[in-house]
């Protein structure tokens, strides 16, 4: 049973390898998104955009506030 489990978890952790990506033979890249100046090369396609991955915010809470009143918070009828 253990042996099963290493085997799985060994066979996922290379699915998410990215060495060598290319498009199948006879295949081309998606078309180049409106108003680009270039085809995206594969490297730029999977590098996410700082939207898709934001950076950490460590400031910590300085001040605490009151909630305000939730107006939707109602007794069971």
């Amino acid at each position: 049973m253990k042996r099963a489990l290493l085997l799985i978890a060994l066979g996922l952790a290379g699915c998410g390898t990215n060495n060598g990506v290319r498009p199948l033979e006879g295949k081309a890249l998606p078309v180049a998104p409106y108003g680009a100046q270039a085809q995206p090369t594969p490297a730029e396609l999977l590098t996410p955009a700082p939207q898709a991955r934001p950076q950490r915010s460590n400031e910590l809470l300085k001040t605490s506030e009151a909630r305000r009143q939730d107006e939707f918070d109602l007794p069971p009828n």
